[in-house]
């Protein structure tokens, strides 16, 4: 499997760089448009605040000095949340408050619907003129993006929606609706639920080495996180180039009171991928046992 996928990416990579290596030869002719190509990581679990304006749930729990306790205790009274979705934030906080491990679409072997798979730490982004393709470790989840098209009139729901794409200057938009309700509705962390109506806008751009490395740092003071050596994803702290930060804005009446924004920081990846699929490891060494189809019948 692993072979498989490492097929497919070099594939892309040779559509998406040309046949001499150069990333600009299949690019649009506009120099302002961003070379986001590349693995991308992070090793924060939660979206970053906006710089101004309403922001995602974030932990309830923290110590004095304000760092995360790591619990996964939403803050339900934030003001986005509809009450109904504030009662469900509440409800999965409280079971995670007894040591129980709530199902989430990680521990259940479920796609990550947008926007919860924003924040996962380590991506890989492909382009070519007319697509966008995101591939996400965990599971080698897959998004692709239509560049310059539009949505279809009759949209049938999934995972990731209907996503379009189009760069404005040197930074890409992705706007994206049809996200499938699941069985497990969650766009973060805490379980923050959504509805049919979500619309996600997001905004890719490569901000400076200072400014992303700023934001990186400023985060993990306030967030939970996971250090490389306990997650296996290790950023490469010799490069000096850009990072990429994703901006991107929430809209659903049906869960939240106002739309709200966050944002995620990446910088560039130091290793190669691992293997992580799912559903061959039935239960990690914390969460429930997964729900994922199996057949204890020999097979010879």
């Amino acid at each position: 499997m692993e072979r498989g996928l490492g097929l497919i990416l070099a594939t892309f990579a040779l559509i998406s760089c040309g046949q001499n290596g150069n990333v600009a030869a299949s690019r649009a002719p506009s120099e302002s448009i961003p070379n986001l190509t590349g693995d991308w990581v992070r090793n924060t679990l939660e979206f970053e605040e906006p710089a101004s304006g309403p922001g995602p749930i974030q932990t309830k729990m923290r110590k004095a000095d304000g760092t995360p306790i790591g619990e996964k205790v939403g803050d339900y009274t934030n003001p986005i949340l509809q009450p109904w979705a504030a009662d469900r934030v509440k409800a999965l906080g409280e079971s995670a408050l007894t040591g129980a491990v709530f199902p989430d679409p990680e521990n259940q072997c479920l796609p990550w619907s947008l926007p919860n798979i924003l924040r996962y730490m380590q991506i890989k982004v492909l382009q070519q003129p007319d697509e966008i393709t995101i591939v996400y470790a965990r599971s080698d989840q897959v998004r692709h993006v239509r560049m310059n098209g539009s949505h279809p009139a009759t949209i049938t729901p999934s995972s990731y929606g209907d996503s379009i794409g189009h760069y404005e200057g040197d930074t890409l938009v992705i706007d994206t609706v049809g996200i499938k309700v699941g069985s497990l509705p969650m766009i973060d962390w805490y379980g923050t639920p959504y509805t049919e109506s979500l619309h996600v806008i997001e905004r890719y751009r490569l901000i400076d080495y200072q400014s992303a490395k700023d934001a990186i740092e400023r985060h993990e003071r306030k967030s939970v996180w996971l250090p490389p050596d306990e997650s296996g994803i290790e950023p490469d702290l010799a490069y000096r180039g850009s990072g990429l930060q994703i901006g991107f804005t929430v809209d659903d009446p049906g869960a939240f009171k106002m739309p709200w924004s966050a944002l995620v920081t990446y910088r560039r990846a130091a290793n190669a991928w691992g293997e992580d699929i799912c559903a061959e490891n039935l239960r990690e060494s914390v969460g429930p046992e997964r729900n994922v189809p199996h057949d204890d019948t020999p097979d010879f």
